[in-house]
Parts: C-alpha cells; structure tokens; sequence
C-alpha cells in the first residue's frame, strides 16, 4: 500500500503518475476476479459503501455497485432527488447524515462541479468522484487508460484524439489529466465553439480538422454529443456535425490499423461513429465497460482495503 495513500478519489490532479500506475497495476487482478466462476473476493468483507447520485446514471453506478459488490462490501443506493438538495449546505448535511450511519466510503454524482469536493472537506468517510459537472470523472479516464494500456501495452509516447464537446466533457478533462501524466501525445478535436480558449495549457494540441488528424493517432476517442449543444447554438445542426466530425469507415481507412476506437458512452450511434464502427474489430467501447468494474474495483479496493487481493473465500 506504500504508493497509495490517499484518503479519498476527487479528481486526477492531485494523483501523481506513479499513483495513477499503480492503481491500473491493482485493476490487473481485480479483471482476473471477474472472469472466474465465483466473482468475488473478501477484500472490503464489513465495509458499507454508498453510492449517492444526483445525476441519472446507468453505467457508472451499476459499475460501482457491481465493484463494490465484488469486494464483498455492504452496498446501498440513493438518490439525490427533491427540492430541499440543490448546492451548498444541504447536500453536505444530507451526507452528514449518511456518515452517522456508520458508512465507510460515499461514491457521489453531481450536476455542480466541486460538490465530491466539498463533501469530501466535511465528511470523515471517504469520498469517490463519479463525475461532477464538467470537471472531473476520474474513475472513467482511469478506465480509458486501463483499456488503452491492456491493449496497446503502454500509455508513454501513444497519440491519442480526443473528438467533440471538449468545452462541456468532464470525461475530456480527467483524461487530458491523465493522459499527459503517462506521457501520452492528446489532441483535441471538435467545432470551434465545442473547444476551450487556452486549453494548450492543458498540454494538449488543437484541431479543427478530423480528417487531419486520424492518420497519426493510436487511439480515437469520441465523446457524447448533447442534443441541447445545438440548442443553445453551439452547432448549426447535429446532421452538419456527424458530416463533419463523425468517425465512419471512411475515416476508419485513414486511420492506423490498429487504432483503437473509444467511446465513454452511451453512444448517439451515426452522429459520434457509425454502427458500423462501433461494432466493428476496432472498436474496444464494450472492453471499456468490462474495465470499469475493475478499475473501479481497484480505486475502492486502494481507498478502504487492507487485505490482499488475491485471497479467495
């Protein structure tokens, strides 16, 4: 446990490389757990994780509770729902007072950026970031890195694109973060008004142009476009985007042979990527979901374990 201390998972700022390195390292064994008959270890036996959502979600908590589950947690889902939780002080004394029911770890999911963060400042349980606003979603880009590694062997000097609303992503943020911690070249690619002012600060490059970029890179990775975007007229149309930005198999042809096609999801199949890519041989949007449970194994596993991940009931 030397290269892992940390109370709790805000954000991947403040993870050094080798903390990030060594949480894919855990994620290893936590993969090999799962495909076994019996997918499950006692590693978190008599520890209570809660997971509290005030976004709808369907694959992060199911990867959570399955996570949790896995280690043999205690497991108990809410929802942050109603007029009385909205910002500030209610939603820390409504985890205040989840914490006095003797809970270990808070796995939390907020519309507002720095809502995990301040709980986490109030709270003595742990507290794990499943996505705040468009800040952060660490656990998702850990699963990205996990996948981009298992499949391509390292992170260090690969040339990933990240494609789309780059402004509105937290998913895009986190793995900026991530990443360039690992030495890996990022691009971002999108509409001029989907792309940040200043985000080269971020250590990334900028592209306007797709079509540009797909030759070099290792690795796509396409983000979810939000209808509203074109509401609030930040595109002229979602058709005029899939033209110019979709990943399709002409594109695909442009690309290396084994460049891995990602997606965090869910998928607005022919708008991001066709159909025919999202199901095709390049395509590693289901190895993702596998991951996450390991991933996110690993983070509870790293956040409240102290037994050895090996041992079996």
């Amino acid at each position: 446990m030397d290269k892992w201390s940390k109370h709790d998972l805000l954000d991947l700022q403040t993870l050094s490389a080798e903390e990030i390195e060594h949480v894919l390292e855990t994620a290893k064994s936590f993969k090999e757990v799962s495909s076994r008959e019996v997918k499950k270890v006692p590693a978190l036996r008599g520890k209570t994780i809660v997971s509290l959502f005030f976004e709808p979600s369907t694959r992060t908590r199911g990867s959570f509770e399955l996570a949790a589950k896995r280690l043999s947690a205690d497991t108990i889902n809410m929802s942050g729902s109603g007029s009385s939780l909205s910002k500030g002080e209610t939603i820390v004394d409504m985890a205040k007072n989840i914490e006095a029911m003797n809970v270990d770890l808070i796995i939390v999911r907020h519309s507002v950026a720095g809502v995990p963060h301040k709980l986490a400042e109030n709270l003595n349980a742990s507290v794990v970031n499943a996505g705040d606003g468009c800040r952060s979603h660490p656990t998702q880009a850990l699963l990205d890195m996990f996948t981009i590694k298992d499949k391509l062997g390292e992170i260090k000097g690969k040339k990933v694109v990240i494609v789309g609303d780059i402004l509105h992503s937290r998913v895009a943020r986190s793995n900026i973060v991530g990443l360039t911690k690992l030495g890996a070249e990022v691009t971002v690619c999108g509409p001029s008004t989907l792309i940040p002012i200043g985000i080269e600060q971020m250590g990334v490059k900028v592209s306007y142009d797709i079509d540009a970029v797909i030759p070099d890179q290792d690795v796509i990775m396409l983000l979810r476009l939000q209808k509203e975007r074109q509401e609030e007229h930040y595109l002229s149309s979602i058709r005029e985007y899939a033209k110019t930005f979709g990943f399709n198999a002409n594109r695909l042809k442009m690309a290396k042979k084994d460049v891995l096609v990602m997606h965090p999801g869910p998928t607005n199949r022919g708008v991001e990527l066709s159909g025919e890519v999202a199901d095709g041989a390049r395509s590693v949007i289901l190895d993702q979901v596998t991951n996450g449970v390991a991933v996110r194994m690993a983070v509870l596993y790293l956040t409240l374990g102290t037994k050895d991940v090996s041992k079996e009931e």
